[in-house]
């Protein structure tokens, strides 16, 4: 009975003659989230159409300490709400003079979410679009349904992101750290 324990493959590794799966999620997270409302309760009762969304999304990855092959991928998510500039009241008019000059802040919500991904058995070349395509696209699903939820929590209409081309967002990253110079030390 011992024999057969000892036959055992270390916990976390697959048996002999099985195939290593290259990409792995360990575990999927929000590591940071905010919602402001920096106008409230004014904003509320103001606001008479749809806010304008600014959106801005970014994909980070690094390695976790101490892990062999392991990386912590983060989609960095941010939403800023403002109020529409020609904002007016019922008879055309703009509602205040501040307000057609300074849209006001609607909302600002941001959201990181991560997730931590094993690669094994990739080649080094293959690394950075699986951090930077692959990874992203497992989670994005999860992070937009999070920052749809927040904003209709919030007493807003949902924001609801349209899928995201991450390949186009990782050559986008590629070109601009092509193009800057290097600095002399």
């Amino acid at each position: 009975m011992s024999d057969s324990a000892s036959a055992q493959p270390p916990q976390g590794q697959p048996p002999p003659g099985a195939q290593a799966i290259p990409l792995m999620v360990n575990i999927q997270y929000v590591k940071d989230m905010s919602f402001e409302v920096p106008n409230a309760p004014r904003i509320f009762t103001t606001l008479r159409s749809q806010p304008q969304v600014q959106l801005s999304l970014d994909v980070q990855a690094r390695p976790v300490p101490d892990g062999a092959n392991v990386f912590e991928v983060m989609i960095v998510m941010r939403a800023e709400a403002q109020e529409p500039a020609s904002q007016t009241n019922g008879n055309g008019k703009a509602a205040t003079p501040a307000a057609s000059l300074t849209p006001a802040t609607v909302f600002v919500a941001e959201l990181t979410y991560a997730g931590v991904f094993t690669l094994t058995g990739v080649p080094d070349a293959h690394i950075e679009p699986i951090l930077y395509v692959e990874c992203p696209r497992l989670l994005f699903p999860y992070a937009r349904n999070i920052l749809a939820e927040m904003t209709r929590d919030g007493g807003f209409p949902p924001v609801l992101l349209q899928p995201v081309d991450f390949v186009a967002l990782w050559q986008a990253r590629r070109a601009q750290a092509s193009a800057q110079p290097v600095a002399n030390a």
